[in-house]
């Protein structure tokens, strides 16, 4: 840190971390720095998101997205592209949500999957969701939609590696882990978005405009999106959008033209 100041230069510092995702050892360093950045990625994808966690001369709420080639890292311009260009089409199980990486609204994939347990307590397995985010959404279709998941192992992946905190992706979780329920796919050209609470409504999001601009750029047809969402938008006339208030109301307009 001497060394930096006393020169006026710029110095990297490449630590490990731990299995929680904070910095290893002291937090001393952390404190001591400008600004810590995170370099996340699997190593079975190409690409590699950059986030900022602590940055005293800008915001954290910029990331970047990297894809590595032969050449080294470049740019992703339309990540939200790349996330869908394996989506599961017309596939029990898979839904689109819309949710924000900073200040970029992206395009993902989420992927559920419901099997008959054989063990006394079901599983619950998450990959790129926070773990008690997907119990809890559980809890709420077992208890407010009347899904018996009792005796249902339930695993949920968000497609491509991506690991996803933000509470707008409730509602695209609950209607993927239901459409594996049922078998039933939902229309590949709808978009959830949505917070659901603890009592099945689902609740208003932030910077609307910019997830439902996103979905219509990549051509979908259908957003459904909290009904609190509706006053005080502007909505773009080439897209539908369907308020919803709960989750019930949710599941059947998307199941509605099946039955």
């Amino acid at each position: 840190m001497k060394m930096a100041k006393s020169l006026n230069i710029a110095i990297f510092i490449v630590g490990h971390v731990t299995k929680e995702g904070t910095i290893a050892g002291p937090r001393m360093l952390e404190h001591m720095v400008d600004t810590v950045l995170y370099f996340e990625g699997e190593s079975q994808h190409s690409y590699r998101i950059l986030r900022a966690v602590k940055n005293r001369f800008g915001s954290t709420n910029e990331i970047g997205i990297f894809e590595m080639k032969s050449s080294g890292l470049h740019d992703l311009e339309n990540p939200s592209r790349m996330f869908l260009e394996e989506r599961s089409k017309d596939l029990a199980g898979a839904t689109i949500i819309s949710t924000m990486e900073g200040s970029r609204p992206l395009l993902v994939e989420i992927q559920a999957l419901t099997t008959p347990t054989a063990f006394n307590n079901p599983r619950r397995v998450s990959t790129g969701l926070e773990y008690n985010k997907l119990v809890l959404l559980m809890a709420v279709l077992e208890k407010r939609a009347g899904y018996l998941l009792q005796q249902q192992d339930v695993y949920v992946k968000v497609s491509g590696g991506v690991k996803i905190d933000d509470p707008a992706v409730d509602l695209g979780v609950i209607m993927a882990v239901a459409s594996s329920f049922k078998d039933i796919a939902v229309d590949m050209n709808d978009c959830f978005i949505g917070e659901v609470g603890l009592t099945g409504e689902v609740r208003r999001v932030s910077r609307i405009e910019q997830r439902i601009n996103e979905a219509k750029k990549h051509g979908f047809k259908r957003v459904i999106i909290p009904s609190s969402n509706i006053k005080n938008s502007e909505f773009p006339k080439e897209i539908e959008i369907i308020p919803v208030k709960d989750i019930r109301q949710c599941l059947d307009i998307a199941f509605k033209n099946i039955f």
